[in-house]
């Protein structure tokens, strides 16, 4: 099974969706949603989750699948390992904040 790297902005939207569930459903729900997704983000690199191709408008390539609530974001490294690029919750407007984030 090939590694997963979680880059920056990917770290930085999974630390707010810990937060923002913690404040919202306490720590164990928050504890229990962000397990899910690191094992989601373990079934890329498995084969086990499945994904689509990025929309052609982000202009970018790589993959995206949903899990519960979010679309997580995903590419293939240069070194072969999984690179999270993003997470983002299905309320946002996804192009404007997929863009920011692969900027950062």
């Amino acid at each position: 099974m090939t590694p997963v790297r979680v880059q920056d902005a990917a770290a930085v939207r999974i630390d707010e969706i810990y937060r923002y569930t913690r404040d919202r459903w306490g720590e164990a729900q928050a504890d229990a949603y962000i397990a899910g997704l690191f094992e989601a983000f373990e079934g890329i690199a498995a084969g086990t989750v499945a994904s689509r191709p990025v929309p052609a408008e982000f202009g970018v390539d790589g993959y995206v699948f949903r899990y519960k609530r979010h679309f997580v974001y995903w590419k293939t490294l240069g070194d072969g390992a999984t690179g999270i690029v993003t997470v983002l919750h299905e309320r946002m407007h996804r192009i404007d904040r997929f863009l920011e984030d692969r900027e950062a």
